[in-house]
């Protein structure tokens, strides 16, 4: 787990920026969905080469299919993918469950080879951007230090995506805890230890039906009924975080990514 302090400024919601081709929305608290990737995940000439394809459509639509083939071709294990190594991805997860229930509320995450999809709340105070600069600058330092490498670790920008609805929250969360299914990396999501499906399985959590349920009988998704930190259903993992080692036990697979 991180021993030493994790810098975050609390900083009011920006809205709408970017930092470079994405358009972000920092909209406070509200559950949104983020990916980011490794710096050698995707190489700048070729998204390039997409938004000159895609330039004919609208910027949703431009949008919409820049993700679907950003995360298309992350899927495919592109690059060093450095995250496949337990240690590193043992910093990664342990780093984004350090400040569950304090600066945000963390619903689902998986670590992958080559990028991290997580879905949270910004509790009140934290904006998206700086939760988002935290993570990635404790973990580019310590994975850099464990890997005795210099440079840029994280790509700069990222992906964000607010959640309209209960639909989107729980569609959002099964998409993300199915990531590693869908590459081809395992059979069950459970089987992926670097991931909230394999976590909550092993603390004995809620299940995907239960959650759902839970969110009715509350009255919908975290905090889009209010603007509140402690409005909604608290899904964030009081227990905190786990030992280093839980994300060392890696069962191999088919991927030999316990290799």
């Amino acid at each position: 787990m991180p021993t030493k302090t994790i810098p975050l400024e609390s900083t009011a919601p920006r809205g709408w920026h970017s930092r470079g081709y994405l358009p972000h929305f920092d909209g406070g608290s509200i559950p949104q969905t983020v990916v980011f990737r490794l710096a050698d995940s995707l190489p700048a000439p070729v998204v390039e080469s997409w938004r000159g394809q895609l330039r004919s459509l609208s910027k949703s639509k431009l949008a919409r299919e820049l993700r679907r083939r950003v995360e298309e071709h992350l899927d495919a294990g592109h690059g060093e993918c450095h995250l496949r190594m337990p240690c590193i991805g043992a910093i990664v997860q342990n780093t984004l469950l350090f400040f569950d229930g304090t600066r945000y509320r963390l619903h689902a995450w998986v670590v992958m080879p080559n990028h991290v999809h997580a879905l949270f709340t910004p509790c009140a105070a934290f904006s998206l951007s700086t939760i988002l600069h935290s993570w990635k600058s404790f973990t580019s330092k310590e994975a850099n230090t464990v890997l005795g490498r210099q440079g840029q670790f994280w790509e700069e920008d990222y992906f964000d995506r607010f959640i309209r609805d209960d639909d989107h929250f729980v569609s959002a969360k099964v998409y993300i805890e199915n990531n590693p299914v869908k590459a081809g990396l395992c059979s069950r999501p459970e089987d992926w230890l670097l991931s909230s499906a394999s976590y909550d399985d092993k603390a004995g959590g809620t299940s995907q039906a239960d959650e759902t349920s839970a969110l009715r009988g509350a009255g919908g998704t975290p905090a889009l009924q209010g603007n509140s930190s402690e409005a909604g259903v608290g899904f964030h993992r009081s227990a905190g975080v786990p030992p280093a080692s839980d994300g060392l036990r890696v069962e191999k697979d088919s991927t030999g990514y316990g290799d």
